[in-house]
């Protein structure tokens, strides 16, 4: 039997990173997570919580990033999509001639969760995302991947995709545009948010379900699925 051997050539693996933007919501607006670095490049700087792919450990990239999370936060992160890939030669020179960094968002209430600052990381702390991204002493490009996840997140809110993340099983309308006009950081108009909620049939209502208030109870709502 002819033995055919794979010609193809051999390529070295780019240094690879999972960085995660980990935006959680609270009465106050949107926050970002972020870890101070232990060890150099940017010790003692702050930055978003990520690690190196590891081919020994991780099935896939998303696998990686909750190896990650755990590691780094002691977080599982439920709602996580992948938000950029990016790299270069001179992403992270000292330490290879080729970095990429593929970067998620995850989105949380910033009540439900309790980060504990893991391997590598001496310090969390939760920023508003206004002062985020406009500081410049965060590591590497960071404050620009923050800009992106929060523009990307308000963006999303802006057409009603509705951030699965940070909402309760059961809703008020009332509640659900507060929690909208958190993320945006602006006022909402009610009649003109709930003809579009109406219109693409986005929410229905739970039969028998309402919130007791001050007047009259309000009718809980749910995604529609």
């Amino acid at each position: 039997m002819t033995q055919y051997q794979d010609a193809r050539p051999k390529h070295p693996m780019p240094f690879t990173r999972l960085e995660v933007c980990v935006l959680g919501l609270n009465d106050q607006g949107l926050h970002v997570l972020l870890g101070k670095r232990e060890a150099q490049p940017y010790q003692g700087h702050w930055a978003l919580p990520g690690g190196v792919l590891r081919i020994d450990l991780d099935e896939d990239l998303e696998g990686g990033a909750r190896r990650v999370m755990h590691e780094r936060l002691a977080l599982e992160l439920p709602f996580m999509r992948q938000l950029v890939a990016v790299g270069g030669k001179h992403r992270d020179h000292d330490r290879s001639p080729w970095a990429l960094s593929v970067v998620y968002r995850a989105l949380v209430w910033q009540t439900a969760v309790q980060p504990l600052a893991g391997k590598r990381l001496s310090d969390l702390a939760w920023r508003g995302v206004e002062d985020a991204v406009t500081d410049t002493k965060l590591a590497f490009d960071h404050r620009e991947l923050v800009a992106l996840a929060v523009e990307r997140t308000r963006q999303e809110v802006a057409d009603l995709e509705l951030p699965v993340g940070f909402l309760p099983r059961a809703f008020t309308l009332g509640e659900l545009q507060s929690i909208c006009e958190r993320i945006l950081g602006r006022a909402l108009d009610k009649s003109s948010f709930r003809r579009k909620l109406s219109d693409r049939g986005l929410v229905h209502p739970i039969e028998g379900e309402k919130r007791g208030g001050a007047n009259r109870p309000a009718q809980l709502f749910e995604l529609s699925r």
